[in-house]
């Protein structure tokens, strides 16, 4: 049984996109992340994408992960949150398409119509769709998404907050973050070369700043160590990969703790 709990992916935007460049696609790196994922031969999988420079510019632009100032902003904000909306699903198809040229059966599970946020939190998410993709023998996909808030109007829901949600609820047995880094890079220090921390406990997370460089609405490395952490709490192994090194992701479908950082359960 427990070998065939699926491993959730989540193809982070900053490996699918060039986010310094407005709604600028890396299609190569997405058609050989799409082939190793249709290669794996490993357990089912779900796959969760990042927005990048899909949906990241306009998120800031719009304040959707900030609550509004005031109740005249709600008209600008709703536009806002629609034209995000509208240019994270130009990502979307496209992921699904290279996905099916790869040979897998993916299905688009949209967050926006199984969510709900409060305050730019997550308080309801049916996980439901994902399970009848998967007992079908498809791949349930989806994506961070501007979705319905109780007391913002809307907000944003990023994948990694899904991720997590979907390891607690299917279960999962592993999650992994595919990014366009190492992993989790230790300081410098006297290196030239900055390595990836392997093991990622709460120490990691509190020796890391509070605000790093680049404004990231879905919360930046720090958010991944805060997911990766409450993924091991739920009993799942959880990495934080590079997507730009060659066949890292095939391997970590069939269970290989690969070069990157890690968050196992507590006493594995």
């Amino acid at each position: 049984m427990t070998e065939r709990l699926p491993v959730v992916v989540k193809l982070g935007g900053s490996v699918l996109t060039r986010k310094k460049e407005a709604a600028r696609l890396r299609p190569k790196v997405l058609h050989r992340l799409a082939e190793e994922l249709a290669q794996s031969g490993g357990p089912p999988i779900v796959v969760l994408h990042g927005a990048g420079s899909f949906g990241h510019p306009g998120a800031v632009r719009w304040n959707l992960a900030r609550p509004p100032v005031d109740p005249s902003e709600r008209q600008h904000r709703l536009r806002g949150a629609a034209i995000v909306s509208a240019e994270v699903r130009r990502l979307h198809g496209e992921v699904l398409r290279t996905l099916v040229d790869a040979g897998l059966a993916p299905f688009s599970v949209p967050a926006q119509a199984i969510s709900i946020n409060r305050a730019g939190r997550l308080v309801r998410l049916d996980i439901e769709p994902f399970r009848r993709v998967l007992g079908q023998g498809g791949v349930p996909v989806s994506f961070g998404d501007v979705v319905p808030d109780e007391e913002w109007g809307f907000s944003v829901l990023s994948a990694d907050t899904i991720a997590v949600d979907l390891v607690r609820h299917l279960p999962s047995r592993r999650l992994v973050f595919v990014s366009d880094v190492e992993g989790v890079l230790a300081p410098a220090g006297g290196s030239p070369r900055r390595r990836a921390i392997p093991r990622i406990t709460p120490a990691v997370l509190e020796s890391l700043p509070a605000i790093e460089g680049v404004p990231d609405v879905t919360g930046g490395i720090r958010g991944k160590v805060e997911s990766m952490l409450a993924a091991a709490e739920a009993g799942a192994d959880a990495g934080l990969i590079s997507g730009l090194r060659h066949g890292a992701l095939s391997r970590a479908l069939r269970g290989e703790i690969v070069y990157g950082s890690w968050c196992t359960p507590q006493g594995s």
